[in-house]
């Protein structure tokens, strides 16, 4: 398979972590190296060579629509979920008919990942005989600003592992990145209301459908202010590295 052709960003949660930075300002229009995270967010998609990329909107949404209006480097989409916040694996259900049929770039707005571009190690991985959801994994250890006890373990051979859920127990040694590539089949029948896209994963783990590969760079959880800080402080030291600053 080609690189997907679309994505869909995950953008339509409150920000309460991240308050009061949130009280009047929308998550995705806080800034990381003076970049808002949205923009961070479809810098990506466009790297990964997609045409066309689908925003799912709730609090504070008619502010992002405005912000994203002068772009022009992909066709951008809205999903509105003003009326309900439907999480993640609602969202993906609600938008569905804006994502066709071939598989999809799936991301969060507030990650930001250093090194390696994310997206095309996912493309490269793709395999649709193997797989309906393919994962992009970072060792907790290397997860900055991430505070909880790790998503998954991860077995078999590089570059592609198959993810076994943490399930009861205490820890795992992988964290979920918020990206992946997914095949809109696994959520496009079922009903846009609240529940999240765990339950896809649990039963495509079940089928032995879902596969990961590990980030080899560096992925920040902005999640909370001291994650902006941290993902402020990551992305301008790859700017001094690039510049050959060190």
């Amino acid at each position: 398979m080609s690189a997907p052709h679309t994505a869909m960003i995950l953008a339509a949660g409150l920000g309460t972590r991240m308050r009061p930075l949130t009280n009047a300002t929308p998550k995705p229009l806080l800034r990381v190296a003076l970049r808002t995270l949205i923009d961070h967010a479809i810098d990506r998609v466009v790297e990964a060579g997609a045409t066309r990329v689908v925003i799912n909107l709730h609090y504070l949404g008619d502010m992002i629509r405005a912000h994203l209006g002068g772009r022009r480097d992909i066709e951008i989409l809205f999903s509105d979920e003003s009326e309900e916040l439907l999480d993640t694996g609602g969202g993906l259900a609600k938008a569905a008919p804006l994502l066709e049929d071939d598989p999809v770039y799936v991301l969060s707005s507030d990650s930001i990942w250093t090194g390696p571009p994310p997206l095309r190690a996912l493309a490269k991985a793709w395999d649709g005989a193997r797989m309906d959801a393919l994962m992009l994994m970072a060792p907790v250890e290397q997860a900055i600003a991430y505070t909880r006890a790790g998503d998954y373990f991860l077995t078999g051979n590089p570059p592609v592992f198959t993810p076994r859920s943490r399930g009861e127990a205490s820890a795992a040694p992988f964290v979920f990145t918020s990206a992946q590539i997914l095949r809109p089949s696994t959520f496009s029948g079922r009903p846009a209301i609240p529940f999240s896209q765990r339950e896809i994963w649990d039963e495509l783990e079940a089928a032995d459908r879902l596969r990961a590969v590990v980030h080899a760079g560096g992925w920040v959880d902005v999640g909370t202010p001291a994650g902006l800080d941290a993902a402020t402080g990551a992305v301008e030291a790859e700017m001094r590295r690039a510049e050959g600053g060190g």
